[in-house]
């Protein structure tokens, strides 16, 4: 009888962790691929040729123009 219930026990612990560790693995790779579409993202925009495209589609006007409708809504949200 003891030996029934410390198996249920430890096949429930067993289940537990196994969860806890694909949660674990999960966040991992949600992390990992978050990390390498950022240094994609900056090897893109470190390449010469990029830049002269974004700066013809003129990026730095577009957050000129995005700057105050951001400032705008952090202090809405703040309030």
């Amino acid at each position: 009888m003891a030996t029934a219930v410390m198996q249920r026990e430890s096949h429930v612990t067993r289940q537990d962790h196994n969860t806890r560790q694909d949660h674990d693995r999960d966040t991992l790779f949600m992390l990992s691929g978050i990390a390498l579409m950022v240094f994609g993202a900056g090897l893109i925009l470190s390449n010469p040729v990029a830049q002269g495209y974004l700066s013809r589609f003129g990026l730095s006007n577009l957050t000129e123009k995005a700057l105050p409708d951001l400032e705008r809504y952090l202090r809405l949200r703040s309030m």
